[in-house]
């Protein structure tokens, strides 16, 4: 099964049709991951208010114990500064939970604006080159089978006339050579139906 046509104009489009499918890809991955490290700058504030939250816990944990060393009266000490720490430990967990919110939003948009253009590309390129491929092997393998050559000239008769001009007409016409079935008109036909489908005889 051929990837690519043979004769150079079809060729070239098919070419310059994957050229782009692959540069839109691309510029869509790159986008994407663009936009991914834009949104997770928005962390950034979690991860300074998380920084903040676990200084200020850690600070009062240890302000507390020294508390604690106060005789008498050091538990009494102690108590109001492990509730503090326990506000800066829930700071930190906000800060935290920020960090995780950003992050998530930042891998859903990087991957509803790789998915979405991707399938669009693979949406309309991909069956136009399936399509191809599958109706070139179908061509060549009329062409190379018994009679194909035959059907080939009659397809070519029923397709649009404008290339038949360049073939040189029998008395009759090139409908009557070919019901006749004289060689050089169809094998004229059958090459100008090969060029349609992109392949050469």
């Amino acid at each position: 099964m051929l990837l690519y046509a043979q004769t150079p104009a079809r060729r070239n489009r098919q070419i310059l049709a994957d050229l782009i499918a692959l540069v839109v890809i691309a510029g869509a991955v790159w986008f994407a991951l663009a936009v991914h490290d834009a949104i997770m700058l928005l962390a950034e504030p979690g991860r300074k208010v998380e920084s903040a939250g676990q200084g200020f816990a850690s600070a009062l944990d240890n302000a507390g114990e020294t508390a604690s060393d106060v005789p008498l009266v050091g538990g009494l000490l102690k108590k109001p500064f492990h509730s503090a720490a326990d506000a800066g430990t829930g700071l930190a967990d906000a800060g935290q939970s920020l960090q995780d919110a950003v992050s998530q939003l930042a891998t859903l948009v990087a991957v509803v604006l790789i998915v979405v253009p991707v399938a669009f590309v693979l949406l309309v390129w991909l069956p136009l080159r399936l399509r191809w491929m599958r109706r070139s092997a179908t061509v060549r393998s009329l062409y190379d089978g018994p009679g194909g050559a035959d059907l080939l000239a009659l397809r070519a008769l029923t397709g649009p006339p404008g290339d038949l001009r360049a073939i040189p007409a029998p008395p009759g016409g090139l409908a009557d050579g070919w019901r006749r079935g004289d060689q050089q008109v169809i094998a004229a036909l059958s090459e100008i139906a090969l060029r349609r489908a992109g392949l050469r005889p």
